[in-house]
């Protein structure tokens, strides 16, 4: 069995700003993930937002499909999709559903009369967590030695690819002998990632994806704390200072659902190594990209398109 984890935990209202930003620093060079408490997200919120989710997720296939993802908004079916594309088996076994930017006209809502409030919650806490999460990066950026605000001057923040995954991981689906899991091996695309759980275990995080064979370790949920982790594009900023951790969630014997909260930057934002971190003897690792283009690409090689 994997050793469980305990990460540090991040106070968001600490007024020692600069030794929280050390403390991230510190866990974003380790393993990329660490706890979040005091985020100025309710509870109650919470409590809806998952409430909510089972109500959807109980309805029957054919009007789940109704609401079938465009534009990366809506439904995602059982084994649509697989994060580790190396694999040969079925997509991953779990069923999701997207909400993007509120600033467009791209989502796409149950009816009123079939989930009442639906929209309200999920509207409420999408705005709850991109507030957070903003806080969160302006102490990123002072992890980094930089000024505060320096996501907001990169243009990262003037739209942000902000999105809710709503995730159910429905419990002991497999009765194939080939090796299935609630979410492949895969790390997150954007700059950080939030992440609340129902409490059932299944997450695992792998620190050094370059090494075979790959060791896995659990991650356990915390009560009232968010589980935050850095992505890809961050890992490019920083030129591979800060870990885009590889992560995978198994197939629960019980149902298990999760909330997570993907910040992507704005669509013409230039992801492109930091001054601080590369030297004449550590270049840039990665080409400077277009965020857009980088997030279609993962898109497309996930969903097989």
């Amino acid at each position: 069995m994997p050793d469980a984890l305990q990460f540090p935990i991040i106070d968001l209202s600490s007024p020692d700003r600069f030794s929280i930003a050390n403390l991230i620093r510190q866990r974003c060079v380790d393993h990329g993930f660490f706890y979040l408490v005091n985020h100025g997200v309710d509870e109650e919120l919470i409590s809806k937002v998952f409430e909510q989710s089972s109500n959807f997720f109980s309805l029957p296939i054919e009007e789940k499909m109704k609401l079938v993802t465009k534009n990366h908004r809506g439904y995602t079916a059982l084994h649509a999709e697989k994060l580790d594309t190396t694999l040969t088996t079925r997509g991953d076994s779990k069923e999701s559903f997207y909400i993007g930017p509120l600033t467009d006209d791209l989502n796409q809502w149950p009816l009123e009369e079939d989930l009442p409030s639906w929209r309200c919650t999920m509207e409420t806490y999408h705005q709850k967590l991109l507030s957070a999460v903003t806080k969160l990066l302006s102490l990123i950026a002072l992890s980094l030695k930089l000024e505060e605000d320096f996501f907001e001057k990169v243009g990262a923040l003037i739209e942000p690819l902000a999105f809710i995954r709503l995730l159910h991981y429905p419990g002991d689906l497999n009765s194939s002998s080939e090796e299935i899991f609630g979410a492949s091996a895969h790390s997150d695309y954007g700059m950080v990632t939030l992440l609340v759980t129902d409490g059932v275990p299944g997450l695992q995080i792998c620190r050094e994806k370059s090494k075979q064979p790959r060791v896995w370790e659990d991650v356990p949920s915390m009560s009232g704390a968010f589980i935050v982790n850095i992505g890809d594009m961050m890992e490019g900023w920083t030129n591979g200072l800060f870990r885009s951790t590889l992560h995978r969630v198994l197939q629960p014997r019980q149902d298990r659902y999760s909330v997570a909260f993907f910040t992507n930057p704005s669509k013409d934002c230039i992801v492109e190594c930091l001054e601080s971190c590369c030297t004449e003897s550590c270049p840039p690792r990665f080409p400077p990209i277009k965020a857009i283009d980088y997030l279609e690409e993962r898109v497309r090689l996930t969903y097989g398109l």
